[in-house]
């Protein structure tokens, strides 16, 4: 077993707080009601321009990780938080207070760069704490992973770092970045739309989500982020986090472990045009889903196969897999080398699609999808944020189907897909929805 593990979060994963207090905090409860006022303080948290690798010296610094569920609309999706891994890993033996385990809060607003440097310098602390001989694995989900390499292959940590495990990881970026980045927040929104656009485009981190891969439509196929013009954004910014992921290697490949959410669809190519981007689910003309926001082409390493064995698919969604209980199991069999098998078995596999967000008065539209397989009845129930059941249908499926759920108090909601007490197995696949009433801000 590993001396250290380190967990990272994703964007947005880790709580802020300046010297007035907490700036960015959210629990189950208060999910709506902290979106809502993170508009109040956007002012306080947009970045300068220009930026690059520094802290702004605003006074924002990060406090802990996030334990519950967790978006800014349009800034990336749905995310439940950390609670379940952390107690995982505590059950394996690994707590703060033995000083064994470090749960890495991040100022998610900045650069990777900037982070992964932090981030070398506590893990080398928390080593030398440990003794000369010890070593750290990370256990990261998102965007944690990009930090996490960029610490390990350019940080001098490869040396003590026994492993690297990630759940998500964007390893090449994703199309939902650039639709976030060129077209802003979800129209409808009010004011709220205005100032979230503005500050997305301020982070670092957000451009370093985009695509390094081939991914929009041109006369001549595929081109790259750099190899166009992207309306309304930054090309220097563009350009830097492009430079951010040539700069990552297949150094570590040996000892990494991606763990893929997959059968989901997923915005995988992109088509600019009236200064918009439209996203596609095809790549090359193939659908390779992913995890409904991590395309399969942006989750693996350059030059690896998607064949590769050394992917660890798990059919969820991006909002739920550090939550999932085959995922954790998988975490638990890297990070003890003990054969454990994962919960999840060859059963039928649902595409699901859920928006982000829905306003009141608006239904909330869940679109389910089964390929490749016979007719059958799903489960689509409609969650409160503690888990209780608000409403269930159970549709018959053949190809795919809409299901909607109308009337929806503000609050936050998780849809959860699965099979039904007759027929054959499904695999349940999570997600997350905010429905806001979207006052003024």
């Amino acid at each position: 077993m590993s001396d250290l593990v380190v967990v990272l979060p994703g964007i947005l994963g880790s709580t802020l707080r300046d010297r007035d207090g907490m700036v960015w905090e959210v629990s189950g409860r208060a999910a709506l009601r902290a979106v809502l006022s993170l508009g109040r303080s956007l002012r306080r948290l947009t970045l300068p321009q220009g930026i690059g690798d520094e802290h702004p010296g605003d006074g924002i610094e990060p406090v802990g990780l996030m334990a519950d569920l967790h978006v800014v609309p349009g800034i990336w999706t749905p995310l439940k938080g950390y609670d379940r891994v952390t107690k995982r890993l505590n059950s394996l033996g690994y707590t703060v207070e033995k000083g064994n385990l470090l749960l890495f809060a991040y100022d998610w607003r900045l650069s990777n760069r900037y982070n992964g440097a932090l981030l070398a310098r506590r893990v080398d602390e928390a080593l030398d704490r440990l003794g000369p001989d010890a070593k750290v694995t990370f256990v990261c989900h998102s965007m944690g992973g990009l930090v996490a390499r960029w610490c390990i292959e350019q940080c001098g940590m490869a040396e003590r770092t026994a492993k690297l495990i990630t759940m998500g990881t964007p390893y090449r970026g994703a199309a939902t970045a650039l639709e976030q980045l060129v077209n802003g927040v979800r129209k409808g929104l009010g004011p709220l739309a205005v100032d979230l656009t503005g500050f997305a485009r301020s982070l670092p981190s957000l451009h370093q989500l985009l695509p390094e891969y081939a991914c929009i439509e041109s006369p001549n196929g595929l081109v790259k982020t750099t190899e166009t013009t992207l309306p309304e954004v930054d090309t220097k910014m563009v350009a830097d986090a492009m430079t951010f992921h040539g700069a990552l290697s297949d150094s570590f490949a040996d000892r990494t472990y991606a763990i893929l959410g997959g059968k989901q669809p997923t915005a995988t190519t992109a088509k600019i045009a009236d200064g918009k981007v439209t996203c596609s689910r095809t790549f090359e003309g193939d659908e390779l889903y992913g995890d409904a926001t991590v395309p399969m082409v942006g989750a693996a390493r350059k030059g690896l196969a998607l064949s590769s064995n050394t992917l660890h698919r798990v059919t969820e969604q991006h909002t739920s897999l550090q939550d999932n209980a085959a995922v954790l199991d998988m975490v638990e069999s890297f990070l003890t080398s003990k054969p454990i098998v994962p919960r999840n078995v060859t059963m039928t596999e649902p595409q699901v699609s859920v928006p982000d967000l829905v306003l009141v008065g608006e239904d909330l539209e869940v679109t389910v999808e089964l390929r490749d397989t016979t007719a059958r009845a799903v489960k689509v129930a409609l969650l409160d944020e503690n888990g209780k059941q608000v409403e269930a249908r159970v549709p018959a499926i053949s190809e795919a189907m809409s299901v909607k759920f109308g009337e929806l108090a503000p609050g936050a909601y998780y849809v959860q897909v699965s099979g039904t007490a007759v027929g054959a197995p499904v695999v349940p696949v999570t997600s997350a929805v905010l429905v806001a009433d979207c006052p003024a801000v």
